[in-house]
């Protein structure tokens, strides 16, 4: 697949401890394709929020491996994964993960100086005026809503403008109203930057909007369909 961004290639996962071995993930195998949205589904404890960590290299198969960009990320070093990471990929996760001492720009602007990117400011600036946040620039997280939070959080994933954007239940801990909010930035942002997305949900609604489900049931690739 010449436009294939993430290759999934044959991956396994298992953990052992005193009660024996729990295979987490049983030879998924799947591809994905630039510009795509692609939904992962399955009830808690099926393997999708570890298949996505591996998909971004945050953990490391048993058996398998990963391709970003063409790139097997798991015949690098951890150092040299962070680097492709910083450069190709976003992440958004339930809880926000921001930066409670930096303000709402600040945390935007994080990535693109650790990036040493010379427009900054004007570029994190410019991207939360995009979310609807240019009131709130320099608030704090604490006295930020929850939506508030999260769309904070979708400007610093995209600023850097990625190849890939994980999301890992970006809505879970929203109201019905401000996850449909926020996901429709997310589906914005993804075409207008050409972002593949990948969003790991169990909001079947949510996950009917992306142009592709794939479902895992017992740590195995059940389903790989078009959504409607």
């Amino acid at each position: 697949m010449s436009d294939c961004i993430i290759s999934v290639d044959h991956v396994f996962k298992s953990v052992t401890d005193s009660t024996g071995t729990l295979d987490i993930l049983r030879d998924i195998d799947f591809q994905l394709k630039q510009k795509e949205t692609v939904a992962i589904v399955g009830a808690s404890g099926s393997g999708k929020s570890t298949l996505l960590s591996i998909m971004a290299g945050l953990d490391v198969p048993s058996q398998g491996t990963v391709r970003l960009a063409g790139q097997d990320i798991f015949a690098m070093d951890e150092d040299a994964r962070a680097a492709l990471r910083a450069q190709k990929v976003g992440f958004v996760f339930q809880s926000f993960q921001l930066l409670g001492n930096l303000t709402a720009l600040e945390n935007v602007m994080l990535p693109l100086e650790l990036a040493k990117h010379r427009h900054a400011r004007q570029t994190a600036t410019e991207l939360l005026a995009r979310v609807g946040l240019s009131q709130r620039l320099g608030h704090y997280p604490k006295v930020l809503s929850g939506g508030e939070q999260q769309r904070v959080a979708l400007a610093r994933a995209f600023v850097v403008q990625p190849a890939v954007l994980l999301a890992d239940e970006p809505t879970g801990s929203l109201d019905f109203a401000t996850g449909e909010t926020v996901m429709e930035l997310m589906l914005t942002l993804n075409r207008e930057l050409g972002t593949t997305l990948v969003l790991v949900t169990h909001d079947k609604a949510l996950a009917a909007r992306c142009q592709r489900v794939i479902t895992i049931e017992a740590g195995r690739v059940h389903l790989d369909a078009e959504s409607a």
